[in-house]
Parts: C-alpha cells; structure tokens; sequence
C-alpha cells in the first residue's frame, strides 16, 4: 500500500471511529470490544509496515501512544474497579496483577523501540507486537471472566471517573472541537494531544470554551516550544491555531 493509500485508511478509520454521546460504551465488555479493536487497527498498521521489512516509525509511534494513553490508563482504572467486585477471588486477582505488570513490560519494549532506544528488526518487532496482541485478548477475557461471575453486567469504568476511551479519536485530528469534551477530564484529553505534537504540527481548539486557560499552561509548563494564533475571539464562538514549534 503506498503512502498516500495508507493515509487515507488511517484517516477514514478516524473518521467512523469517532463517537456520538450515545455511542459511548456504558459495560466493561464496551469498553474492551472498543480498546481491543482500537488497539487492533494500530497493530496491523505497523504489522504491514513490519512484514514488508520496513521500520513502521509513525505507526509505532501511534501504536505506543494508544497503548500508553488508553491501554494502560485502563489497567490502572480496571485494578480499582476489580478490587472492589471481586475482593474474595484472590487467587484470580494476584494472577491479573501479575497479568498487568508483563502487559507494562511489554509496552515498554515498544515505547522504547518508537523512541529508537531498542534493537529490535522489523521481524522482531512484528513478533512482538503479535504476541502482545494476543496478551492483551487473553487478559482481557480474563478480566471480564472474573467481573461478570455473578452474571451482573459490570459498569465501564466511566462510572468512577475515569475518561471515555472514545474520546480519543476526537483529540486526534486537526481540529479539537471541546464543546464535546467537557470538564477537567476533557481538559486533560487536550492537554495529552497538545504535548504530543511533533515539530511542524498545527492543532486547531474550536467551540464555545474559551481555549485560553489550555494555552496558558502551555506556556508554562514548556515556553517557547509552541505558537498561537487567534483565529475567532468569542464570545459565541473560539478557535485557536496552535502549532507546535521547531526545534532550535
């Protein structure tokens, strides 16, 4: 597939995967059947990339950072939730700790190949990635195994706080609409975009929020690495261009 091709893929799975309210998953099982696919869709990006013998550099990268972002925010988030609902199944619950602890490691065999620290061959990469695939659909039946014992639907872990998984898809394109993502959580979603941008990146923050308090942290927390430019004012309507800037 050539790279205009694999473009337009990647863009159109965007496009269908981002939700409506309604289609936010309100069960554990939702909220697996969703990371498993969105996990799934990054892998075999990279895996093509892999079997042809080529390092698949931004498709790791969008890898890593799904499973850095959504995978293991997850864990954490579903550990307090099984702790709570199966306290009394201890044997299976020392066993989904220890589950947690290799899906980290395996993770970080990949953070660190995406940041060119690894020696890994295209090869090798595949087979990772292969293997850790079906670590994560393996621990996740588990999981839900022991949630759903008693037959009852387990809730999403939304339901304590945690931030949609499907508000992902609506951080990563060009334009952040944040009428859809309220509140602190939907600040922090933001934010996790924003610092992820690569030199030459351009981000635009439209909707009735006043963006201003996103850009003020940015330039706190990392002066001098991104520029704004105001695009509509309020008080109806905002839009920020920001842009991330080179390095110099």
């Amino acid at each position: 597939m050539d790279s205009g091709a694999q473009e337009a893929s990647e863009a159109q799975r965007k496009d269908t995967s981002t939700p409506d309210a309604a289609e936010v998953g309100t069960t554990v099982s939702d909220e697996h059947a969703l990371l498993m696919r969105e996990i799934s869709d990054r892998a075999q990006d990279v895996l093509r990339e892999a079997d042809e013998g080529r390092w698949p550099e931004s498709q790791l990268r969008e890898l890593v950072n799904y499973l850095q972002l959504e995978g293991l925010e997850h864990i954490s988030n579903e550990e307090w939730l099984l702790f709570r609902s199966a306290y009394h199944a201890s044997d299976d619950l020392a066993r989904l700790r220890l589950d947690h602890l290799e899906l980290r490691l395996a993770i970080d065999v990949l953070t660190q190949a995406a940041a060119g620290r690894g020696d890994l061959s295209p090869v090798q990469l595949a087979a990772h990635v292969r293997g850790l695939l079906a670590q994560i659909e393996e621990h996740l039946v588990a999981e839900e195994q022991i949630l759903t014992a008693s037959g009852a639907q387990v809730p999403a872990t939304t339901t304590l706080g945690a931030r949609p998984h499907e508000w992902y898809a609506l951080t990563e394109g060009p334009v952040i609409d944040l009428d859809r993502l309220p509140g602190k959580d939907g600040f922090d979603a933001v934010w996790d975009r924003l610092i992820r941008m690569k030199p030459g990146d351009e981000v635009e923050l439209m909707g009735r929020t006043d963006p201003g308090p996103i850009w003020q942290r940015l330039t706190r927390v990392n002066p001098g690495s991104y520029g704004a430019e105001a695009l509509e004012r309020g008080p109806g309507q905002w839009r920020l261009r920001i842009t991330r800037r080179n390095a110099r």
